[in-house]
């Protein structure tokens, strides 16, 4: 398949893509060390096993690892694997301008507990492309259509300490134009869907009413092409205590982003919720990453998308697994994968879908 033909064939009705992650291996990465810490908001160089002088040949070759297992398993929009990235927003979040890493802050995480984060002590600014490369080394090395991910600017002003901003809405504004270069850089660098990625929304309802909303608008704006909008309960792995269900989704229903990413796995949650989202495609997570060993069974995959169907049209609808693979070892999520793959292509031929 051409390149183009892949771009293309994304807009058939329900098509395949991931997250973000996926494992990263064992020899670029201590799994122990990175499992047993909360996703660092500042820089955790100690987790890599590679010695900075090879880092970053051995991230190409695990990002072609990931490429190919995701080639195999059949998904229609893969990315990168996020190979490089110690953890979904901090290697963004930590290039910017602005951010003091010598002498961190602090701010309450997911599970209530303190966390080290970035502390803001003068203007966001992005001072150079952070991702192009990545890009760029996923197109030259796929034929699918591609995607890559950056942390939102309302999730990264929850993950850091304001020591500058008059307010947390100005500093969400202020990440949202660090984002939204960015954003640029990347499409011109080959990327097919762009995403940003905001899963405190769901955590944080009460500030996300506050400012969320101007920080993605802005954070989106001009972007041409596909734009792409994830929010989640948190890595399944980490988070055990959360809120229900999504308080702030309706509200997505309004936002830039063309596709609108959620979860429906972790907490069994009612897919009467899609019809919150009238004017979105939604890329709904229809695999469990709860159990680090079970794998589910395309049967089971081709249920959970048939009742998603009974509340959104089969034009609206893309699935991924949930949330949160590089937790998971590379045999199962490679498995899980396919069983994506092969339960969403049961669903398409039982309405006549082509392939």
């Amino acid at each position: 398949m051409t390149v183009s033909a892949a771009r293309s064939s994304l807009t058939l009705p329900l098509r395949t893509t991931v997250v973000g992650s996926y494992p990263q291996p064992e020899w670029l990465v201590d799994h122990a060390m990175l499992s047993a810490r909360l996703p660092p908001r500042v820089r955790a160089r100690e987790i890599w096993r590679v010695p900075e002088a090879w880092l970053q040949e051995a991230q190409d070759d695990a990002t072609l690892i990931a490429i190919r297992d995701m080639e195999r398993a059949g998904i229609d929009l893969i990315t990168d694997g996020e190979m490089r990235r110690e953890s979904y927003s901090n290697r963004f979040a930590t290039a910017l301008e602005g951010i003091d890493l010598v002498n961190p802050g602090t701010a309450l995480d997911r599970t209530g507990h303190p966390n080290p984060v970035p502390r803001i002590m003068g203007p966001i600014r992005r001072r150079e492309p952070v991702m192009v490369r990545d890009v760029e080394f996923l197109r030259r090395n796929t034929d699918r259509a591609i995607k890559i991910t950056v942390p939102g600017p309302f999730t990264m002003t929850q993950q850091a300490q304001n020591d500058y901003y008059p307010d947390a809405a100005s500093a969400a504004l202020a990440f949202a134009a660090a984002v939204n270069e960015e954003l640029r850089d990347l499409k011109r660098a080959g990327a097919d869907v762009v995403q940003i990625d905001e899963p405190y929304l769901q955590a944080r309802p009460d500030d996300a009413h506050l400012y969320a909303l101007p920080a993605i608008a802005r954070a989106l704006d001009g972007i041409d092409g596909v734009t792409a909008l994830h929010t989640c309960f948190g890595y399944a792995h980490v988070v055990h205590t959360r809120l229900a269900g999504y308080p702030f989704l309706t509200e997505l229903d309004t936002t830039p982003a063309q596709q609108i990413i959620i979860e429906s796995m972790q907490q069994h949650v009612d897919l009467a919720m899609l019809g919150q989202l009238p004017h979105k495609t939604v890329v709904l997570g229809v695999i469990d990453l709860d159990d680090n060993s079970a794998v589910e069974t395309p049967a089971a995959v081709a249920a959970q998308i048939r009742a998603a169907l009974t509340h959104i049209t089969p034009e609206r609808l893309m699935l991924a697994p949930d949330c949160g693979m590089k937790y998971l070892p590379r045999a199962t999520a490679f498995a899980k994968l396919c069983a994506l793959v092969e339960g969403t292509k049961i669903v398409r031929r039982e309405l006549g879908i082509p392939d």
